[in-house]
């Protein structure tokens, strides 16, 4: 009978849970943290992979963006894809690391994503985000792709140990 969650044990009062709700507050309020996602489509039969070109930062990277509140990663992941790449998902993603984004602050954290289950509809047209996207091949990435895009890819094709920092 003690394991009888029907019993009420594992009820709050609502005291309980205000505290609880005030503990959450407070620490959202003195640590808190972004977390971001980001997607490496990759096309398994041109051996290619999808990058984008923003309009406000310089060089090429990989798609994605912040997890909003009451998102999922994969929900986010999804949304940025579809937003950014014109992309849409037949397959779930494969999380493949987690790293730290000092660059951005000390506080945020990027998932990062393995694709090879997609549709592109069409191709991704320029907006006030996007300024260029497309598929690169392997071998053929564009010179100014970021270094950090360049360690994803040398991690997830070629086997480096992933980075615990973006």
């Amino acid at each position: 009978m003690g394991n009888d969650v029907s019993s009420g044990a594992l009820r709050q009062s609502p005291w309980a849970r205000l505290r609880g709700r005030l503990f959450h507050l407070y620490f959202l309020l003195r640590r808190p943290m972004t977390l971001g996602v980001r997607g490496l489509v990759h096309d398994r039969a041109a051996n290619s992979i999808f990058l984008i070109r923003h309009t406000y930062v310089p060089g090429w990277q990989l798609p994605g963006g912040g997890v909003e509140i009451g998102e999922t990663f994969v929900e986010s992941l999804t949304r940025e894809l579809e937003e950014e790449g014109n992309i849409t998902l037949i397959a779930p993603p494969v999380l493949k690391s987690i790293h730290l984004n000092k660059q951005a602050t000390r506080r945020d954290h990027v998932g990062l994503y393995l694709i090879e289950a997609f549709r592109q509809d069409g191709p991704k047209l320029p907006d006030h985000e996007i300024a260029e996207a497309g598929f690169f091949r392997l071998d053929a990435l564009p010179e100014d792709t970021t270094p950090a895009t360049r360690r994803r890819i040398a991690e997830i094709f070629r086997g480096e140990p992933p980075s615990p920092y973006w």
